[in-house]
C-alpha cells in the first residue's frame, strides 16, 4: 500500500491539464452495453474506477479495450446479466449496469455497490424508478434480482430526501431508451455528467429531450448503434486544482476545465477573494489578496457541489475569521475534519454543519484518508503545513484522481509517493 508525502509552504504556479470526468466516464461506459456495435470512448482518465468498470463489463463477457485515454467497446453477442459482488462492492458507480442490463436482456443480477465511506447513500431511488417502469425487483442475499419483461414507459418521479440522485437518474434513463412508450423522469438529476451521459445516447440512436433540465422526456427506441464521444473534464478534480493555487497563494491555469459546470463554487471562490478568470485554454485561477472566510452550504446542481466540501474546508482552515460549511446531500460527509484538527485546524461538527475558525498555519502530521475527496483534503491542508504531512490508505485518491502528485509536483509542489512500512 502506498502512501503520499507531502512538505508544504511552495506556492503552485503553471498550468495543469484536467482529465476526463471519471462521474461522466463511468455510466457512458455501462450504456455501451444497450448496443451491439462498437464504441469508442475518448477522454477516459486512468482511474481505479474507471479500471473497475472496465472489469465488470469484461465480467459480462463484453470485450474491451483501453489504450491510453480511449476505450473501445464490443458488446456484440454477451449474454450475462449478473454483477458479481467481488467488483460491485468496491464502486458504488457500478450500480450503473442496472439500468443497461434490463433495457438490453430484461433481467438483472447486480450486488449492492460499496464506494467510500460518507455516511448512508440509499439506492432506494433508483430501485423506485424501476419499478415505475415495470421491473418487478426483489433482494436476496445482497444482490438485487430485476426482471424487466412488464418493462414500459411511464411517469417517474426521483425525488429523494436530500435532492435528486445522479446515479438514479443515469439507470432510468438508460433503462427507459430501449423500453417501448415514452418516460418522463421528474426531479431528474442535471449535472453535467447526467448532460454527457445523455449526448452519448443521443448519439447512439436514443430520444431524449430535457436533459439540462429537471424534466427529461425519453421516446423508447427499438434499437440502438454505436458511438464515438468524448468525455467531458472532470469538474471536481478542477476544483481541487483551483483550490490548490488558493490555499498555496498561487497563480495556475487549468487547461479544459469548464467555466458553466463551477459556477457556484467559482462564486464562492471568488466571495473569498481569489480571482477567478476565463481563459483560451481554460481557467486561470490567482490568490490577489487576503482570503475571506465564507458560509457555504452544499446542494444538488447547479449549487455547491458537495464532492468539493472537503477540499473548500481545507481552505477556510486557513482562512482568517469564522467560516461555516453545511452538508445537505451526505450529512454524515465529515469524517475528514478530525484529521485536518489533528494538523492544527480548529473545526467543531454540529450535526451536518461545521464551524471552522481560521488559523494562521497548519503542521504536517501523519493523517488518514477515509474517502476519496477528504483524501484530496489533506493533501491540500499538506501543501500549506509546516513541516511533512503523510497522508496512508491513498487508494482512495487512486480511485479519482489521475496522476495528482506528478500534476501537483509539475506546479512547484513538493510531493512523492512511498511504499508504506
Amino acid at each position: 500500500m502506498d502512501k503520499l508525502v507531502v512538505e508544504g509552504s511552495k506556492r503552485l504556479t503553471g498550468t495543469v491539464e484536467i482529465s476526463g470526468s471519471k462521474n461522466a466516464c463511468l455510466p457512458i461506459l455501462a450504456a455501451t452495453i444497450l448496443t451491439d456495435d462498437k464504441s469508442v470512448i475518448k477522454n477516459a482518465s486512468a482511474l481505479r474506477d474507471i479500471s473497475t468498470m472496465i472489469k465488470i463489463l469484461k465480467n459480462l463477457d463484453v470485450k474491451v479495450k483501453q489504450e491510453g485515454a480511449v476505450v473501445t467497446v464490443e458488446p456484440s453477442g454477451f449474454k450475462k446479466y449478473i454483477a458479481p459482488y467481488e467488483l460491485v462492492s468496491t464502486m458504488r458507480a457500478s450500480i450503473c449496469v442496472l439500468g443497461p442490463l434490463l433495457a438490453k436482456h430484461k433481467r438483472a443480477e447486480v450486488s449492492f455497490p460499496g464506494g467510500c465511506v460518507i455516511g448512508p447513500r440509499p439506492i432506494d431511488i433508483h430501485l423506485k424508478g424501476l419499478r415505475a417502469l415495470g421491473v418487478e425487483i426483489k433482494v436476496e442475499k445482497g444482490y438485487i434480482i430485476a426482471d424487466g419483461r412488464k418493462m414500459r414507459g411511464s411517469h417517474v418521479y426521483l425525488g429523494g430526501h436530500f435532492g435528486s440522485s445522479v446515479l438514479a437518474t443515469a439507470n432510468v434513463m438508460m433503462a427507459a431508451v430501449l423500453t417501448k412508450g415514452v418516460t418522463v423522469i421528474e426531479n431528474a438529476a442535471c449535472e453535467p455528467e447526467v448532460v454527457d451521459l445523455a449526448h452519448f445516447l443521443i448519439k447512439m440512436g436514443a430520444k431524449i429531450k430535457g436533459q439540462e433540465t429537471h424534466r427529461i422526456i425519453i421516446e423508447g427506441v427499438k434499437k440502438l448503434h454505436g458511438a464515438e464521444h468524448t468525455v467531458i473534464p472532470d469538474r471536481i478534480e478542477a476544483g481541487t486544482y483551483m483550490i490548490a493555487a488558493a490555499i498555496t497563494r498561487g497563480d495556475v491555469t487549468l487547461k479544459n476545465a469548464k467555466l458553466e459546470h463551477l459556477i457556484a463554487f467559482i462564486d464562492k471562490l471568488e466571495s473569498a477573494g481569489i480571482s477567478v478568470k476565463k481563459v483560451p485554454s481554460g481557467l486561470r485561477v490567482k490568490y490577489v489578496k487576503k482570503l475571506k472566510p465564507l458560509d457555504i452550504t452544499t446542494l444538488p446542481y447547479p449549487g455547491f457541489a458537495t464532492d468539493i466540501q472537503a477540499q473548500m474546508m481545507s481552505l477556510m482552515a486557513v482562512t482568517d475569521g469564522i467560516s461555516v460549511i453545511t452538508e445537505k446531500i451526505y450529512p454524515e460527509r465529515f469524517i475528514h475534519i478530525s484529521e485536518l484538527n489533528r494538523m492544527g485546524a480548529d473545526i467543531i461538527l454540529e450535526g451536518a454543519t461545521a464551524i471552522i475558525k481560521g488559523v494562521k498555519h497548519l503542521s504536517g502530521a501523519p493523517v488518514m484518508a477515509s474517502d476519496l475527496r477528504a483524501s484530496a483534503a489533506l493533501v491540500l491542508a499538506g501543501l500549506v503545513a509546516k513541516d511533512r504531512t503523510e497522508v496512508h490508505r491513498i487508494y482512495h485518491l487512486d480511485r479519482g484522481y489521475e496522476r495528482l502528485e506528478e500534476k501537483l509536483a509539475g506546479l512547484g509542489a513538493s510531493v512523492w509517493r512511498e511504499k508504506e512500512k
